[in-house]
Parts: C-alpha cells; structure tokens; sequence
C-alpha cells in the first residue's frame, strides 16, 4: 500500500521524542543525582537499564506484536512512551525513575521497529529509502537539537520539565498517528528462533560483536559526559550543552560520511578506518584528561567531535556490511544489530559507573579506547575463516529465509 510520504512527519516527531529523552539524560545525571540523593554511578544505571530494557525488548516485541494493526500498534507505543515520560516527571525517588525508563525503553523498543516497517510499507519499493529516512531523521534531530535543548531547558527549569517536555511531543505525536496515518494491515514477522539462528552465523556475529563494542566505547565517554566536562575543563551546563550539539552535529556528519563512503569503497574498509578514527581520539581524550582545565579544553573538544564523527559513521558502515554479506537476511540481521547497540550501550554506561565509582572520569577514555581496540580485532581477522558457505549454515535453511525472511523482516 503506496500513499504519501507527508503524514509520516508524525513517526518523524516519534523518533525525534524518544531520541531526545534516551540521549538527553547524559547532560542531565549530575544534577538529577544530586536531586535524588545517589551517586553518580547509580545514576548512570538509569542510561544502562533503558539499553538493555531496549536490546533484549526490540525482538520480544516485535514477535508479541506481530498480529497488530501497524496503527494501532504505534498509538499504543507511543501512548505508553507519554505516559512513561509522566511517570518519570513525577517520580519520587530513584528506584521509582528506574521503573519509568524500563517502560520508555519497551515502549521505544515496541514504536521504532513499527515506525520504519510502517514507513516502507507505505512508500513501497521505489521509495522506501525516503520513507525510512523519515523516521531515522527524527532520531538525527535529536541529537542535534533535542538533546542540547532538553540539557538547558533542565538547567534553567529542572530536569523533571524535561520530561514533561518529552511527554508533550509524544502526545502530539499520539494524536497525529491517529489523526494523519491510514491504518495498515499486519504483515508476517521472523520468529524469536529464526531471529536468534542468524548469530549462530560467525560472520554476522562478528560484525554485530563490532557493533555492540563500538557503542560501548561511545558510551563510556557519553554517558559522564557532563560530569567529565564539569569535573576535568570547568565547563558550565549551558557549555556542556553546546557539546552535545557539537557531538550531534558531528555524528550527523559521521553517519552522511560513512553511508557515503560504504557505498563508494565497501562496509568493511570504512569500518576499520573509522574505528581507527575512533580509537584515536579516545586516546587523545584520555591525554587531555591528564592536563589542566585550560588545556584540557584545546585538546577534549575535537576529540569528542571526531569521535562522534567516527563513530556514528561506523554504525552506518555497519548496516552496509549486514546487507553485503547476507542480502537474504537484511531485515532482520538489521533489527538484531539495533539491539547490538542498545547492549552495547548499556555496556557503556554501566562500565563508566563502574569507573567513576571505583577510580575517577580521567580513566574513562582509556577505557572507551579498550572498548574500541576490541571492535576492531574481529575486522583483522581473515573473514574467510569466519564465513560459512551455504551448505555448512544449513542449504535448506538459507533458502527458506532468502524466501521468507526477507520478505518478513
């Protein structure tokens, strides 16, 4: 079912809601730590909880899902997120904002997969990549606008405003789901099995293992961002703000650069150099950690640009070696590398507690340098040794899913 592309301004502001309030939070930890009354570690667990609530929700959902209305799935997605976000305005105390972000993330989980299937489904072959490009743009807004908006607007109003914020622009985005997009019938979806047989594939275990790690790097740094900033240059809210903006303006960059050069030289040669990209300014960032403030600033801010730069063009670079080295199984190699990057994130966030706790910030970009280190080592191994043919992952298998899971997604 073809149709026009304009309604889906409304899965735009879905992606650019939950975009915003999954990223947003890392500006915001020191001074909602301090609201609570926890440390800084177990504040972070609150980023660690919404990516694995995320990672190990997105498939389970998608199964539990299948037979829903495509509509009617995406206002229940979003009707909860709202309410999450309510919830997490109004909570208590710790374990309560705990809860609130483990319902965001099934909720997320449940909207985004349903958000890029509905949008392809409407565009149709000719224009699915536009139709995709949608959503996907309201998650590259929030990065660079949404994020850096909700970190002022919790320094000038408290971080609970942000929150309730986030639960409006989810609410506008209810009422356009319901107002603005045609229903849509549910099609046929990939089985919990048939989704997890694909990592018993050594190639695409490997590429999703690059995945998860990268994101784990990125997220050890992201994650304490503020605080690293606050803590190691003297850099004010309203400063860390405009580093988050720098971040999501270099990771838009990243992901065009990295789309770009994956089509021109392949996945596998652009991963590598932006994973040396990457690794490189970990390693720069933890010597700017070792300065004073004045010259930790000349040296910390192209670093955290040129990572989000290198890492985001990664991600994208990623997705092209999904679909080179198994076209069949696209659709859903793709969703399980979306969970690799919710794991690798709550990885992240939970190793930079982990940190923070037992040591200090200045080690965290040698940790996120391991992180990166260990994403690479499955690119220089011969990937010959880690392909199997046809007949060794199963002949009759892999041409059911060129029929069928391709299809499903």
């Amino acid at each position: 079912m073809s149709g026009s592309l304009t309604s889906l301004v409304w899965l735009t502001l879905g992606a650019f809601a939950i975009g915003t309030e999954g990223f947003m939070i890392a500006g915001l930890l020191p001074a909602l730590a301090r609201d609570l009354q926890v440390g800084l570690a177990p504040a972070g667990q609150l980023v660690t909880a919404f990516s694995l609530a995320y990672a190990v929700g997105a498939p389970i959902m998608a199964v539990l899902t299948a037979r829903l209305e495509r509509r009617r799935l995406l206002v229940i997605a979003m009707g909860g997120f709202a309410l999450a976000n309510l919830l997490a305005a109004s909570a208590p105390g710790y374990f309560e904002l705990l809860a609130a972000r483990l319902l965001l993330a099934l909720s997320a989980a449940s909207f985004m997969p349903a958000a890029s299937g509905y949008a392809a489904a409407l565009g149709g072959p000719e224009r699915r990549g536009r139709a995709l490009s949608k959503v996907t743009n309201g998650l590259t807004l929030a990065i660079i606008a949404g994020v850096p908006l909700g970190v002022l607007l919790g320094e000038s109003f408290g971080w609970r405003a942000t929150f309730l914020v986030v639960a409006g622009l989810a609410a506008l985005s209810l009422v356009g789901i319901l107002a603005g997009l045609p229903r849509q019938s549910a099609g046929t979806t990939a089985s919990l099995s048939e989704r997890l047989a694909i990592v018993k594939r050594p190639d695409l275990l490997a590429v999703l293992m690059t995945s998860a790690l990268t994101v784990a790097g990125t997220f050890t740094i992201y994650t304490y961002l503020g605080v690293l900033l606050t803590d190691v240059s003297d850099i004010g809210p309203r400063g860390v703000a405009l580093v988050l903006l720098g971040f999501g303006l270099a990771s838009a960059v990243g992901t065009r650069v990295g789309g770009a050069a994956a089509d021109r030289w392949g996945g596998r040669p652009t991963v590598i150099v932006c994973g040396g990209l990457a690794l490189l300014a970990y390693l720069v960032l933890s010597f700017g950690l070792s300065v004073g403030p004045r010259s930790a600033k000349a040296v910390l801010l192209p670093a955290i640009m040129v990572s989000g730069l290198a890492s985001w063009g990664l991600m994208t670079a990623q997705q092209a070696r999904l679909i080179e080295q198994a076209p069949a199984f696209a659709p859903v190699s793709l969703s399980l590398n979306s969970s690799a990057i919710y794991l690798g994130s709550a990885t992240g966030a939970a190793t930079g507690a982990l940190v923070i706790a037992d040591t200090s910030v200045g080690l965290l970009g040698w940790v996120a340098a391991g992180f990166s280190i260990f994403a690479l080592l499955p690119l220089l191994l011969d990937e010959r040794k880690l392909r199997f043919e046809v007949e060794a992952f199963g002949g009759e298998h892999s041409r059911q899913g060129s029929r069928t899971v391709f299809r499903q997604g």
